[in-house]
């Protein structure tokens, strides 16, 4: 194995034990640099996405309908990653919704506890990306299990857009634990996510909405970075997790539509 690969490959290591409770092992010497690591995302979030595909076609497999093996497939994700990105959703969705002053939204989304606006928006996250994934299900099997591949890396190259366009809302945490990449090496990343495209392609999607999916990820990602801004005037983690989960959700409405 050549040089060049073995960092990558430790790279994707690292970010796996960071995005997922996958059995990676356990580096103490490995930090999360997002200023270095970034192009090493696309492919770990392709390794989570795989999770849930097996699912999917494991579901199938048992010839459940297409609504179950999708819930199946995002069942599979949710617990991949832990609920990771659904827990900054719902902290998120709970502090802006909730709080009345900067503050009193930065405290709301340090509580564990999960309140009204984020039962809500956990309910509708659910929802929406198992109603996406199962109408892509029933034109193709294979289809929707590479379009969560897809979606899974480009996701996750999305949620850093917060990160690249606002300073930490706090002095503290992840926001401000961890560098942000530069444009060119998030640009990388970004193409990176966008070569898992050529899966769905492959298997029956129309180019064009393969570069719909892409534009309505970072989209939605711009979107609740805009929001953050506003609202509490940074990003913190639990706005990476949303941007995630909003891309994510958006890329899969793209590749659902006919």
């Amino acid at each position: 194995m050549g040089v060049m690969q073995r960092p990558l490959l430790a790279d994707v290591a690292t970010f796996l034990r960071f995005y997922s409770r996958l059995p990676i092992g356990d580096d103490a010497q490995a930090r999360l640099d997002f200023a270095r690591m970034a192009p090493a995302l696309p492919i770990a979030g392709a390794v989570i996405g795989a999770t849930g595909a097996a699912g999917l076609l494991v579901a199938r497999i048992c010839h459940f309908p297409a609504l179950v093996c999708a819930l199946v497939a995002v069942a599979v994700l949710v617990l991949a990653t832990g609920a990771l990105h659904e827990d900054g959703l719902a902290d998120v969705a709970d502090g802006f919704g909730g709080g009345a002053t900067r503050e009193s939204k930065l405290a709301i989304m340090r509580d564990s506890r999960v309140g009204t606006y984020g039962a809500l928006a956990l309910c509708f996250s659910i929802l929406l990306r198992v109603a996406a994934l199962a109408s892509i299900a029933e034109r193709s099997v294979a289809l929707a299990a590479l379009a969560l591949v897809f979606v899974a890396a480009l996701s996750r190259v999305a949620g850093l857009a917060p990160m690249m366009w606002l300073p930490p809302a706090r002095a503290e945490g992840l926001g401000a634990g961890v560098s942000a990449p530069s444009r060119e090496v998030w640009a990388r990343a970004g193409f990176a996510a966008a070569a898992f495209g050529l899966g769905p392609w492959l298997a029956g999607a129309g180019a064009s909405q393969i570069a719909v999916a892409i534009i309505a990820a970072f989209g939605a990602a711009a979107l609740i970075a805009n929001l953050a801004k506003r609202q509490i005037g940074g990003y913190t983690g639990d706005v990476l997790g949303a941007a995630q989960q909003l891309a994510e959700i958006a890329a899969l409405a793209a590749l659902s539509a006919n």
